[in-house]
Formats: C-alpha cells, structure tokens, sequence
C-alpha cells in the first residue's frame, strides 16, 4: 500500500484503540467480552481483514505495515486484537497461503468483513509447538474425510465459523509429513466445543477444547485439496504470526512505559517524586532501551519479511526477544508501582497477567531458541 494511503488507517486504528478501546479496560476485564460496539467499529474500520488479499474485501497490508498496526493494538486489552486475529493471522493465512481459488473466493471475504470468523485448530493435549505428536486422524472414505480427534486452547473457538483443523491423514512414522488441513464448519455434526477456558490474564479473548466425533466432512475440504501440506501450511501461518506477537509485545511494553512515567512523576515516598529516585530511573531506562531494541528489531524483521530475504530466523528472534522484553518490562512496572502495582485497579497488573502468554503461544522461548539455533547450525561449515 502506498504509504500516503497508509498513514490514515494507521492514524485512525491508533486514535481509536486509544480513545475507545482503552476506557473499555475495565469492561473488557470484568465481563471478559468485547463489547459488540467495539467489534462493530473494528469491523467497519476493516481490521478482520487487513491481511487478507484486497481482491478478496481485504486491505492487503504488506507485513511492514502490519507490525506497525500491532504496535498500536499491543497498547491495549490484547482481547482486541485477538478478537480478529485469527482471521488475519494463522487461520486465515493458512487459506490465503494454501487454499484453492475456490476455497479462498467461498471463505476470504467473509473473513475480510469479519461476517465470519475463523479458528486454528492445531494445539492438542500432546502436541503444542512441537505438533509432530498430533493424534487427531482424518480418514478417507470414498467422497469424504472422517475426522476423530480433540484439540485445546483454540482460540475463537466459541465465537467461530469455520475451523482450520490439522490432523493426521499419514501414519506416524511419517511425522509430520503426514499432517493435513480440513475446512471444517463448525456446525457439522460430531464438532463439540467446549467451555471457555479460565485463563491467568488476556481476559475477553476466549480459548476452548474442541472434540471431533466422527466429523464427516467432504474431500474439498481439504485445503489445497492435497495431502501432507498442513505443517508446512502451519509453518508459514506461524512464522508471520510470530512478527505480529513481537510487534505486540512492543506495543505493550511502551504503555507499560507510559503508566510508569506517569506514576513516578505524580507519586512520591518521603516527599520526594518517585521520579527522583536513581533507582526508579534505571528500571524506566532499561525498560525504555529494551521497547526501542524490540521496535527496532520488528520493523527490520518485517522488512526482510516483505522482501522474501528471511520468513524464519527473523521472526522467530524477534518472537523470543520481544515476548520476553515485555516480560521484564510489566515485571519493573509492577516494581515501581510498589504495593499499588499488585492491586488489580491499576492497568500495569493486569498487562503483568496479560503478558506472560506471549511467551507461551506460537510457539514458546524453548522453541525459538531451538529454531534460531538449527537455523544457525545449518549455515555453518562442516566441522573439521
């Protein structure tokens, strides 16, 4: 997109999330939902479809762009954004990046317009990052696919339309070469979706267990229409998910910034400006050095994103430093909010909560580590 044309989306989504969705904080927290006014305005503002291929109702925004509107989501209640974040991100990407020309035309505009909502159905109760254990098993039987299996803490589920769903069409001696993807309404008789899960933080985004019982679901429905792409399929949704994650976790780390500010310089200890005080300094220091590493670090990752230069080193480091950055950041703002920042009315205890997941989901630390280290080795001489 041309940057004259993305400068006012960027503008208005960043006046909106901090004029509406911010004084819904405490709404979205209590009732753990998002009001239909704000999914209303996300919608008509076209954030269930900025991802998504314009020729399809989307905005098409290239991943540069897209970091920089996470910037600005990670700002606030990260319910919001998860509210239409499976339909950019890993589920939708998966039919934009593998569907056929008629499964993209039947689903991506519903996706864009957010009239329908996707869910990623790839976590199971064994196989989280690592999904080469998956055990939900899809079995042809003539025109149609028979789907048997559970998955957890999807995300969306309740609310969704349609769900991404991997499972087993290989034998497990194949690994993951044997992982495919299915469309599957969540309608369809056998799909049971659980309760919403009772989460540590990120409340108003709503995780769930999925069972499958026997779902029959017809051979189109197998994205792509061929077998053995779904961890590949996975892969590529993945590794753009994991840019996004980092780009929130930047967006957050700078409100957390911001709530520290304005605490040390209107709050005081022995009629003194906390503000005054070195060691409050140093941690509003490094917290402001490591937001800046992990901004910078994003905008260069999604660069090489967009150019083709580099869809897995990149986004995996920024994941893992930035997941953790925001980590020690709410960690310091907590600190230096002292006793109130334990207190559940003041927002840097709730973003401490909200925090802690983006080290978990996409992928965790552990994973990222292992992936920036194969990815080193296999560039590596032979050694002698």
């Amino acid at each position: 997109m041309d940057p004259v044309e993305f400068a006012p989306i960027l503008g208005a989504v960043r006046a909106f999330v901090r004029n509406e969705v911010v004084v819904a904080e405490d709404e979205i927290e209590q009732s753990d939902h998002i009001p239909d006014r704000l999914r209303q305005a996300a919608a008509d503002m076209g954030l269930f479809g900025y991802a998504i291929p314009v020729e399809y109702g989307g905005l098409g925004l290239s991943m540069t762009e897209e970091v920089q509107l996470a910037f600005e989501f990670g700002w606030t209640s990260p319910a919001f954004r998860s509210m239409f974040g499976t339909n950019n991100g890993i589920a939708g990407q998966v039919l934009v990046n593998c569907g056929t020309p008629d499964q993209q035309k039947t689903y991506l505009p519903g996706l864009a317009s957010g009239e329908v909502v996707a869910s990623f159905a790839l976590t199971e109760p064994e196989a989280g990052s690592d999904p080469s254990g998956l055990k939900t098993r899809a079995e042809r039987e003539g025109d149609d696919y028979v789907i048997s299996g559970q998955k957890r803490f999807i995300t969306n589920a309740l609310d969704s339309h349609i769900l991404l769903v991997f499972a087993r069409t290989g034998s497990a001696e194949i690994g993951t070469k044997g992982i495919s993807v299915f469309i599957v309404p969540t309608q369809t008789n056998g799909v049971t979706i659980g309760p919403k899960d009772a989460k540590m933080g990120q409340r108003g985004a709503a995780t769930s267990e999925i069972f499958f019982d026997n779902v029959r679901v017809p051979a189109t429905s197998l994205v792509g229409e061929v077998e053995g792409e779904g961890f590949t399929a996975a892969m590529r949704s993945l590794a753009k998910g994991r840019l996004h994650v980092a780009a929130l976790c930047v967006g957050m780390a700078e409100r957390l910034i911001e709530e520290s500010v304005r605490h040390a310089t209107t709050s005081g200890q022995g009629g003194r400006k906390l503000a005054t005080f070195q060691l409050i300094q140093a941690m509003l220091a490094d917290s402001q050095t490591e937001a800046y590493a992990g901004r910078a670090m994003a905008l260069d990752a999604a660069r090489r994103y967009d150019d083709g230069s580099d869809r897995r080193l990149a986004p995996s480091m920024c994941k893992l430093f930035c997941s953790e950055m925001v980590g020690r950041v709410a960690d310091r703002a907590v600190q230096i909010h002292g006793g109130l920042g334990y207190m559940r009315e003041v927002p840097v205890e709730r973003f401490y909560r909200d925090a802690r997941l983006y080290r978990l989901y996409e992928g965790t630390s552990e994973i990222q580590r292992l992936i920036v280290a194969k990815q080193l080795l296999r560039q590596a001489p032979t050694l002698q």
